[in-house]
């Protein structure tokens, strides 16, 4: 990959450099909250904030999300986690921290529609988006000059059914061990099982949710046919079961009789922009937990 451009990478915020966050889920029992928490003092964490839920208080399961200071953090938190591990071997802990400092690199994918890449690059820009964007993929060479404006690196891969597998490898060979995040902005291909074994939970696509749904080609010009109400889009992980995976986020909005398929399709591509950047701030502020095939969003 050519290295001609750097990223102009927004400034990361002061505040993040002593702050961690630790995201815990494991079967509700008592005394869960006190036990982190008296954790947590007992090393000189500050909590500053703090989210759970339980889905079922007399045997569910339980997640929480605690954001924490600790002064020194670099130093302390391989101390803290662990020790932490005492208190998550007795309540049977999956838990994970995180170094708020320590930006996610996306790779975000795309094909010929550039809406909702646009809306990651202006938020990214704006650094209302908390990551790096270390490069875009495309299997179409159109937006490349408009991603090299921002100072991001364009990676050409085409695709067809005849080098696929081999356009694959070099996807995988351009993000392994160079992104912890991969975005599907309308990138029109599908995402191979081996591909996805190497981002579990860490690839999110987004597509449109129409009610009822529509399959296949022209799905707006089908919503029109069938004089929908309500259209939408849905952000979700990549599992191998297509369309399928943990949902992230979902909006709609009321569409009528008096909308063309172009209406459609300009509300459409508002909905799906917003509704992809919002997953992917989420996940870069490590507010979500995955358990099966559902979500806990702590936003």
């Amino acid at each position: 990959m050519s290295n001609t451009y750097q990223a102009k990478q927004p400034s990361q915020r002061p505040d993040n450099a002593n702050r961690a966050r630790m995201l815990i889920s494991c079967p509700d029992r008592p005394g869960i909250v006190a036990a982190v928490s008296q954790f947590l003092y007992e090393h000189g964490a500050n909590i500053v904030q703090s989210d759970q839920y339980s889905m079922d208080p007399g045997g569910g399961m339980f997640f929480i999300r605690f954001e924490f200071d600790l002064s020194d953090l670099e130093k302390e938190l391989p101390v803290l986690q662990e020790d932490f591990a005492r208190v998550a071997d007795r309540f049977e802990m999956k838990w994970h921290t995180f170094r708020a400092s320590r930006r996610k690199r996306l790779a975000v994918f795309v094909s010929k529609e550039d809406h909702c890449l646009l809306e990651l690059l202006w938020q990214w820009q704006a650094g209302d988006l908390d990551a790096d964007i270390s490069m875009v993929i495309s299997n179409h060479p159109d937006m490349r000059e408009l991603v090299e404006s921002f100072g991001i690196p364009y990676l050409h891969i085409p695709v067809t059914p005849d080098t696929k597998a081999e356009a694959e490898k070099q996807q995988l060979e351009a993000v392994v061990g160079k992104a912890d995040l991969i975005v599907l902005a309308r990138y029109m291909q599908i995402i191979t099982p081996k591909f996805i074994e190497q981002f579990p939970n860490r690839i999110i696509n987004i597509h449109h949710s129409f009610l009822p749904a529509f399959v296949g080609g022209k799905p707006y010009q089908q919503a029109y046919q069938r004089g929908v109400k309500i259209i939408g889009a849905t952000a979700h992980y990549v599992t191998e079961e297509l369309d399928g995976g943990p949902i992230i986020e979902q909006d709609v909005q009321r569409v009528s009789h008096r909308d063309n398929v172009e209406d459609l399709k300009r509300i459409g591509r508002t909905i799906e922009r917003v509704v992809l950047a919002r997953g992917v701030k989420w996940h870069v502020e490590d507010r979500i937990l995955v358990h099966q095939n559902k979500t806990v969003v702590f936003n």
